[in-house]
């Protein structure tokens, strides 16, 4: 059994969930988190430790952000949306058993004190902006690093937050460039 809550979006998604892993979720019933489920998460949080675990998408990336603003110290797993999509819908309850695994073996503790170890010239440089495919690439990226999808103001601060070094950032670039991401 997975210790931690997972915070997912709604009941479809705590189906995927168990179908997946042993573990307690908490539903957040969309994108308007009250405070209410707000209040369930922090006490989560203190007794037993939070996972987010959102739809790869707007909504998705919008309750993330709430939630870690509210309850510092969540844990974060991502599913890419390629694992997450079926028939042009995109949610955690799309996703096989396999990939919900995967994606909470996978997951990062923000730190939003840490500073950058991967400055916006690396950025630039590897393509993950202003490049005709910058978007591709920080999808590609994220698939590979586990961090998920963002734009590149988000991917700065999430590579810093998550603490992905430099080391690692260049394997993963490295691995796009060579067409090996598979995303």
């Amino acid at each position: 059994m997975i210790k931690e809550l997972i915070v997912v979006e709604g009941k479809c998604d705590t189906v995927a969930v168990k179908r997946a892993v042993d573990a307690d979720t908490i539903e957040t019933g969309g994108s308007a988190v009250d405070r209410k489920v707000i209040a369930k998460i922090a006490l989560a949080m203190e007794r037993r430790g939070v996972i987010i675990l959102t739809d790869p998408d707007h909504a998705g990336e919008r309750i993330r952000k709430i939630v870690s603003a509210k309850v510092p110290g969540c844990k974060h797993a991502f599913i890419p949306e390629k694992d997450a999509t079926r028939k042009g819908d995109i949610g955690v309850e799309n996703a096989s058993p396999e990939a919900i695994r995967q994606a909470l073996m996978h997951v990062h503790t923000a730190d939003e004190a840490a500073p950058p170890q991967i400055g916006l010239d690396s950025l630039m440089a590897s393509g993950m902006l202003v490049h005709p495919r910058a978007a591709e690439r920080r999808m590609e990226l994220g698939n590979l690093l586990g961090i998920g999808y963002c734009n590149g103001k988000q991917l700065f601060k999430r590579l810093a937050m998550f603490r992905i070094t430099p080391e690692e950032f260049a394997e993963a670039v490295k691995q796009i460039d060579q067409g090996g991401s598979n995303a």
